[in-house]
């Protein structure tokens, strides 16, 4: 009987008023968005995101998993293994080398992947499966344990006020637009936000943080190009302090990781952070594009030296992004992966979930039954 109940559908996302847009609330203490329908929640921290038993995993809700599985289907990684797992294949080491290829491909990186064939390797020895569907599902299941562990959602509910996260990487990631979002991502829980342009290097970078400060109803606290990121960002934090704001979200300039001037510009803007709030920045969020590979390794490297970063977002892995460089990224660094970029919709930035990112990328639908 159950069966002819059927769950409405969700209505489409809200759009922001035309007033919101060009005239955005001033103070911000008085913008109150209403939840938009058909986002997901928000990436706070519970002791439901955790997930201790990885081999007794259920798939990921067949909803989440739809949404996800269409975003991802395009990526590299995805195309690699359907071929690989669309034959009958006997389970010999011609078949592991073939395997083998597509992790390093796909951009998982030499170490994870040595772990990942050996292990498969051992217990292909064990006789534990013996034809594609037993080794799929074992794969899932590696590659599900990499991730569990980095997949940590930002805590904002720390009792500090503002809360501030400084957002870092290098040119083109998507650093602003990832800003947007988030700051989006916030407002529809009833968060009061405001944002920080820090990008006094790029030309346009404050227009377009203002740009997105207007589409969501925000304040920007913004100077003149070429102005000191540090004292934008400082004077952004008293201003948030005064006003009572919740989350203070900060923009920097997108520098190469080789440029070493600027890179010591983020170490200035986190000691003038502290002279106000001696625990600030609360999160040090780096952006990254999924498209860079292996090079987002050094990226980070470089940029949790200077910065000390303590959350990743991976975006633009709905294109041409191979989407295995977060398997690389959590082997190295065991950083969390806070978020990901599935789109350029406003409510594309999600919150990591490595079930539904294993799910898309390696589906059970690879091998038939």
């Amino acid at each position: 009987m159950l069966r002819f109940f059927r769950k409405k559908p969700t209505p489409p996302d809200a759009t922001p008023r035309a007033d919101a847009v060009s005239n955005p609330p001033e103070p911000i203490a008085e913008v109150t968005p209403a939840i938009m329908p058909g986002h997901d929640s928000a990436a706070v921290a519970t002791p439901e995101a955790s997930h201790p038993e990885v081999a007794a995993t259920p798939a990921a809700p067949a909803d989440k998993a739809s949404s996800w599985r269409e975003r991802l289907r395009n990526s590299g990684f995805a195309r690699g293994f359907s071929s690989l797992f669309s034959r009958q294949a006997v389970l010999d080491e011609d078949f592991l080398e073939e395997l083998e290829t597509c992790l390093l491909t796909g951009d998982v990186g030499v170490t994870a992947t040595t772990i990942i064939i050996e292990d498969l390797r051992q217990r292909i020895e064990r006789k534990e499966f013996s034809d594609a569907r037993g080794l799929l599902d074992a794969l899932r299941g590696e590659l599900i344990a990499l991730l569990v562990p980095v997949s940590e959602p930002i805590n904002i509910y720390t009792g500090a006020r503002p809360f501030v996260i400084l957002t870092v990487g290098v040119n083109g990631v998507g650093k602003t637009t990832t800003i947007g979002k988030l700051a989006r991502r916030y407002l529809d829980e009833r968060k009061q936000v405001m944002l920080a342009a820090g990008d006094t290097f790029r030309a346009a970078a404050v227009e377009q943080l203002r740009t997105w400060g207007e589409r969501n109803g925000v304040h920007v606290v913004a100077q003149a190009d070429g102005a000191d990121p540090a004292a934008v960002v400082f004077d952004a934090l008293q201003t948030a302090k005064a006003r009572g704001i919740d989350l203070l979200i900060a923009d920097t300039a997108g520098r190469l990781h080789t440029q070493q001037g600027l890179m010591d510009e983020l170490g200035k803007v986190r000691r003038v952070l502290g002279k106000i709030d001696p625990t600030a920045p609360h999160e040090v969020l780096q952006v990254i594009d999924g498209t860079t590979g292996q090079n987002a390794i050094n990226q980070v490297r470089q940029f949790q030296k200077a910065a000390g970063v303590t959350g990743l977002v991976v975006t633009k892995l709905d294109g041409s992004a191979k989407g295995g460089v977060i398997f690389a990224l959590a082997r190295e660094f065991g950083l969390p992966i806070r978020f990901v970029g599935l789109g350029e919709g406003v409510h594309d930035l999600r919150a990591f979930d490595p079930y539904a990112f294993v799910d898309a990328l390696l589906p059970d639908s690879l091998v038939s039954r």
